[in-house]
C-alpha cells in the first residue's frame, strides 16, 4: 500500500496474489476489516469509483482528477472545516472524508 498511497480492493488483491498465490478474497477482506478496526488503514469513499484504502495518517483531504483518475492527498486543516460545519449544522461529526473532484494540471 505504501507504494500506491491509495488502493482499492481489486488492486490490493492482485498485488497480494503475486506474493501469496493461495490467499482468498475472503481472507483479504477479513484482514482489511481487522486493520480498519485497529485504525491502521482507513477507507476513503471516492465518487463514482470503488472505495480506496490508505494507511492512517494526519487528517487531510483528497484530490481526484475526473479525467485520468489520479487520486492524491492534499494537506489542509480538516479540523477547522469540521469545526465550522459543526457550528453551522449542530451535528456531532463522527467521521470526515473530503474529496475534491476536478482536472489535474497534467490533463488540463
Amino acid at each position: 500500500m505504501d507504494l500506491y498511497g491509495h488502493i482499492n480492493v481489486d488492486e490490493m488483491y492482485r498485488e497480494i496474489k503475486k506474493q501469496f498465490s493461495s490467499i482468498s478474497l475472503a481472507t483479504m477482506y477479513k484482514n482489511i476489516i481487522a486493520m480498519s478496526e485497529a485504525s491502521l488503514i482507513k477507507e476513503v469513499k471516492v465518487p463514482q469509483q470503488k472505495s480506496k484504502f490508505e494507511i492512517v495518517k494526519s487528517p487531510h483531504g483528497h484530490l481526484l482528477c475526473n479525467s485520468c483518475g489520479n487520486f492524491v492527498d492534499i494537506e489542509m486543516d480538516i479540523e477547522k472545516i469540521v469545526e465550522d460545519v459543526t457550528k453551522k449544522s449542530h451535528y456531532k461529526m463522527l467521521e470526515t472524508s473530503l474529496v475534491f473532484c476536478g482536472v489535474c494540471p497534467s490533463c488540463a
